[in-house]
């Protein structure tokens, strides 16, 4: 990660002494960075950008700078990094006392150096992943489906938050590339006759949707993908788990918000995750039975393939994620609310009466499996290999 500091240094205090502590202070840390002392010109322009506040006395002099921070750093907070030694602690606490009256987000990074190296490297990844959405598109191709009736999404807002551009894109767009794409037959294989013959046309729908990604420049995409079950009688299923382990992330059933929590969730952990519906909730023991018909193949050990649970036609996707600890995360359309817990995955099921990828997953906190039966944020939700709510956490803190 790109990681920059800058100094704020009081001219009373002796220059050599200062410098001594300075690389006495930034060695035990030991996070890799670009020291640009007392030069902002790069300001803004790193993935995570530091100010050092190496004495006191400094207050006046970040005054004089902050109309280039802004100007250079965008929105983003201002860090404010100290060892605590020549006063620079009570200088850094004044700074983020005017930072907050001024409405301005900022935070003073002190402790032992094991945590502040670690809180470094979160805030380093957390202000990347900012960066990252600012250039990012999706497309939602075909309207949201009919049953998402707390899932709409103001385009506007999410510009403005996250700096994510969302493009509408009409399915018949999707169907008239689709005409002129050939059926073949994929990599997948399946000795069920009537998942055989539905591969071809699956196929289709991926090969079509990856040539709409393309020409529209998106970096993901949800679509209607219920609209397909009577357009060309199959699924996209398949076409959502390819697309997603090739770095498009390919959502379900045009859910915007769950796209929206995919892609932050992967600018933040590398992680395209999985799109699930709750189908089971144990408040008692915080079990949870998460299942959905597509899951991204390059998050799984293997997989199967069966037909589309409710319309047992086209091509669905039976992936078993390998166990162990994992993130549920979703944000709220208006960006307002989040879930982030974090738990385990104990068992991938394969019980006949929901959708095909199926996962029992205990969560760390089972007083939190409450949410989802009295304060929900829709019922699509994502799950992501590993422990991240602190970086959730971190980020959603904009």
């Amino acid at each position: 990660m790109d990681i920059a500091i800058f100094t704020l240094t009081s001219a009373l205090h002796d220059a050599q002494s200062v410098k001594a502590s300075t690389q006495q202070f930034l060695g035990a840390i030991g996070i890799d960075h670009v020291f640009c002392d007392a030069d902002y010109t790069e300001y803004g322009h790193h993935d995570l950008n530091i100010i050092y506040v190496r004495t006191g006395g400094t207050e006046g002099i970040f005054l004089e700078k902050l109309p280039v921070l802004k100007a250079q750093g965008g929105d983003s907070p201002i860090y404010l990094l100290t060892s605590g030694l020549s006063n620079s602690l009570a200088a850094s606490l004044e700074i983020l006392s005017y930072l907050r009256q001024q409405g301005l987000r900022g935070e003073v990074i002190h402790g032992s150096n094991e945590y502040i190296a670690e809180r470094i490297r979160s805030l380093a990844a957390v202000e990347k992943a900012r960066r990252q959405l600012r250039e990012c598109r999706l497309g939602v191709v075909g309207e949201p489906s009919d049953w998402l009736i707390s899932s709409h999404v103001d385009a506007a807002v999410v510009k403005k938050r996250l700096g994510i551009s969302l493009e509408s894109i009409a399915i018949s767009e999707l169907l008239s590339i689709m005409d002129t794409t050939p059926e073949t037959m994929p990599q997948e294989t399946s000795s069920v006759e009537c998942i055989k013959q539905a591969l071809p046309g699956a196929n289709r729908i991926y090969l079509a949707l990856r040539q709409l990604a393309q020409q529209h420049r998106l970096n993901g995409l949800t679509i209607r993908c219920f609209d397909l079950l009577t357009a060309v009688h199959n699924t996209g299923c398949l076409a959502l788990a390819k697309l997603s382990s090739e770095g498009v992330v390919a959502g379900c059933e045009g859910d915007v918000p769950a796209l929206l929590t995919m892609v932050i969730g992967k600018a933040l952990t590398g992680i395209t995750g999985f799109q699930a519906n709750p189908a089971r909730v144990d408040i008692a023991t915080g079990e949870l039975v998460f299942a959905h018909c597509t899951i991204p193949f390059s998050l799984v050990e293997r997989y199967e393939l069966d037909t589309h649970f409710e319309s047992g036609i086209g091509v669905g996707i039976r992936g078993f994620m390998k166990e162990g600890p994992v993130t549920v995360f979703k944000v709220s359309a208006d960006l307002s609310r989040y879930y982030a817990e974090e738990g385990f995955l104990v068992e991938n099921m394969s019980q006949p009466n929901m959708c095909r990828t199926q996962q029992l997953i205990r969560l760390c906190n089972p007083e939190q499996a409450r949410y989802f039966l009295t304060s929900p944020i829709g019922n699509h939700h994502v799950i992501i290999p590993g422990h991240h709510k602190r970086l959730i956490d971190d980020f959603m803190s904009f």
